[in-house]
């Protein structure tokens, strides 16, 4: 053993690439911690910051667009105009002048605020958790869609809830299995219902305009507050605009961020709510960090005073859609029939399915040494459902790069899909779709 190990029982051994630690805390920390999962795509970042790799995991906005002389004046006037206010603490509630510059945003999309509706956040990430916090106690139900965004299954996983997953398809979530599961609940049978409407993380999908009615009438019917997190509804490549659900409904809790038309580092995003709601959320953050950062606010401030953040943004959207076009024509030259997979409108992702007895999980790691990342779809779900699944983003590489990307995954699965079709054969497995579309 190592000089000065401890191996008492009880000890819990960790293990990284370079060495092996005791936690000599172990035993003292919250029941919680044993219920919080790692992120996937974070647990990855080591690998997809290696030049000889195409990184198709992360969903990273493409900052580089985002012109640096506009930054620099933001900043540089966020001191000299408002030094005192941006270096200083500022209202929990954040600054009033963001605050009405998000409420004309939100307007843009049929959605009427007022400053005192919102409370700004560090990043929309920080309100999912606020959120969980008000609301969730041990065992509580909060219903998903499944698949779902990572990062709040880790933000809801520290409250130890039981999460149940909605199935989807290329309408976004079957708010019918939603009415079937809400009746089997009962009344006050769930906390809330989280979704994501627009170009869905990881699926890619849009929620149906009908499907958005019959969800607010649902949530209405049984008094539970629908939480819609929005961080890629300005990023539309094709399609007609669809309203938000805080647009249908005033109770809707609405988390929005400006990672995605601005910089993610500044990390700025904000709720809105019913009044009540707010309050409980206010006092939650008031534990967490007293206030956000006033010069972040600033500076934000400054890059949306005017106009031109409009035609970074439509860059950006032209941008996104290039390398989502890249990746579908790579995906239909190189993927065979059994292998599925969605066609996002709008967004970051590209959800495949592959059949039904591949685990892609046991693949990353040949993936890598072929110079490929993706996550794999297991992490969106908090039952290891998803196991023959994986998400592809197509935000951050160039087209060239996520073409020669998809063209290596596709060899990593083609020995898979060789097997597979060997026990097709012999009769072994049934047949599967050769529809390329929406996993159902």
């Amino acid at each position: 053993m190592f000089p000065g190990a401890d191996v008492r029982p009880g000890r819990v051994m960790h293990m990284s690439t370079a060495r092996i630690v005791f936690d000599r805390w172990d035993g003292r920390y919250a029941e919680r911690m044993g219920a919080i999962r790692s992120s996937a795509v974070r647990d990855l970042f080591a690998a997809a910051s290696r030049p000889d790799i195409i990184s198709l995991s992360g969903g990273m906005p493409e900052v580089s667009r985002v012109p640096t002389d506009a930054v620099v004046n933001a900043a540089t006037e966020a001191i000299r105009e408002h030094g005192a206010e941006a270096l200083q603490y500022g209202s929990s509630e954040g600054r009033v002048q963001l605050r009405t510059i998000i409420a004309e945003l939100m307007a843009e999309n049929g959605v009427r605020l007022k400053p005192d509706d919102l409370i700004v956040t560090a990043g929309a990430q920080q309100a999912l958790d606020l959120i969980a916090k008000i609301f969730i106690d041990p065992g509580d139900v909060i219903i998903t869609e499944g698949p779902t965004y990572l990062g709040a299954l880790q933000a809801f996983s520290a409250y130890q809830p039981n999460v149940v997953c909605i199935p989807m398809d290329e309408g976004g979530m079957r708010v019918d299995l939603l009415e079937e599961k809400l009746r089997e609940l009962g009344p006050r049978g769930a906390k809330f219902i989280y979704t994501i409407p627009n170009f869905q993380n990881p699926a890619g999908v849009t929620l149906t305009p009908e499907r958005r009615r019959r969800l607010v009438e649902l949530a209405r019917e049984y008094d539970i507050p629908i939480v819609e997190d929005d961080p890629y509804g300005r990023l539309r490549f094709e399609g007609g605009h669809a309203k938000p659900l805080r647009a249908l409904d005033d109770d809707v809790i609405y988390l929005g961020t400006m990672s995605k038309i601005f910089a993610p580092g500044l990390r700025l995003g904000w709720v809105a709510a019913p009044r009540p709601i707010l309050g409980k959320i206010l006092l939650a953050k008031q534990a967490a960090d007293l206030c956000g950062s006033a010069y972040a606010q600033v500076t934000a401030e400054r890059y949306f005073a005017g106009t031109r953040w409009r035609k970074v943004l439509q860059d950006l959207t032209r941008t996104y859609k290039a390398r989502r076009d890249a990746m579908l024509e790579a995906l239909d030259e190189h993927l065979p029939p059994e292998v599925r997979y969605t066609h996002p409108e709008g967004g970051f992702f590209v959800w495949v399915e592959l059949p039904a007895f591949l685990d892609v999980k046991p693949l990353l790691a040949e993936a890598i040494e072929r110079g490929v990342t993706y996550v794999p779809g297991d992490a969106f779900y908090p039952d290891g459902r998803g196991r023959n699944c994986m998400r592809l983003a197509f935000c951050f590489a160039e087209p060239d790069d996520i073409r020669e990307g998809v063209r290596r995954l596709a060899e990593v699965l083609e020995d898979r899909l060789e097997l597979y079709r060997a026990f097709q054969a012999a009769g072994a497995l049934p047949d599967a779709s050769t529809a390329k579309g929406v996993p159902a």
